[in-house]
């Protein structure tokens, strides 16, 4: 038969051990995880994108989050401002002024979401 005190004491290690999964559970949703993306990642696109967009799983601050292209080459494409969609804190629009060219391209994002934390990754698309 366990003693009072070891009783206590596992209720103890047990609530805590509910409470840290919980807020492990909660940091691990507080990041701003890249969900949608159109061109979509790994897709083949018959003509050149005007715009990229990108969703987040929550809102992104842009004055501190990025959005870089680089072509067939690894060579830079020049994009337009980032912005934040209408009413939509977590839909990015990323113009393409100027047409793309057939070949491979690599997205690179790194956001900051609006409580703070930091994400960052990378996809690819191609033109035809």
């Amino acid at each position: 038969m366990m003693s009072h005190k070891s009783t206590s004491t596992l209720r103890i290690l047990a609530t805590a051990g509910v409470v840290l999964f919980g807020l492990a559970s909660q940091q691990a949703m507080a990041h701003a995880h890249l969900k949608t993306e159109t061109p979509a990642a790994n897709a083949v696109v018959t003509s050149s994108p005007t715009e990229l967009t990108l969703g987040f799983s929550e809102g992104v601050e842009p004055s501190f989050s990025k959005v870089e292209v680089n072509g067939p080459d690894n060579k830079p494409v020049k994009t337009g401002a980032f912005t934040l969609a209408e009413k939509d804190n977590t839909q990015v629009l990323i113009p393409l002024p100027t047409p793309l060219t057939s070949g491979k391209y690599q997205v690179s994002w790194h956001v900051v979401s609006v409580d703070g934390h930091k994400t960052q990754g990378q996809y690819i698309f191609t033109v035809k």
